[in-house]
């Protein structure tokens, strides 16, 4: 299956991950391990899931068809952020200057995930390809 990557594809994917971990680190990992207050729980799980998705884009730079999953929640994540979140605020006045930049750069973030996920190798082993057995392999 590796095959129906391009070399090129490979690299494009290596430097997302690189983007994720430059950008999505310097972010999280600051806010974990040296916050100016402490993290009230949700903000805390938003910067652990951060740190999460940064630490395995490290896993994406060697294994980029691997890793495609994570390019995938990241996608479903700003879909469901855009949808779930600024979408019901977008005419009420909670919906402000920072909330739009914030949305413009999740539909960025889309449309990027759009661009790099190869949807052919997606389909091709994680959909159209026989999952793994549910129960023990029979003998003989």
């Amino acid at each position: 299956m590796d095959g129906e990557v391009s070399l090129t594809r490979l690299y494009v994917m290596r430097a997302f991950y690189l983007t994720i971990i430059l950008m999505v680190g310097s972010m999280a990992w600051p806010a974990l391990t040296n916050p100016r207050e402490p993290l009230e729980p949700m903000e805390g799980v938003g910067f652990s899931f951060w740190g999460a998705l940064a630490l395995l884009a490290v896993v994406g730079l060697r294994y980029p068809l691997q890793m495609v999953p994570l390019l995938v929640v990241q996608m479903i994540y700003k879909s469901l952020w855009l949808l779930a979140v600024a979408l019901p605020i977008w005419s009420s006045p909670l919906f402000d200057a920072d909330v739009a930049q914030f949305a413009r750069s999740m539909a960025i973030g889309i449309a990027l995930d759009l661009l790099v996920i190869p949807w052919g190798y997606v389909f091709a082993n994680f959909v159209r390809k026989p999952g793994d057995r549910w129960t023990a392999a029979r003998p003989g």
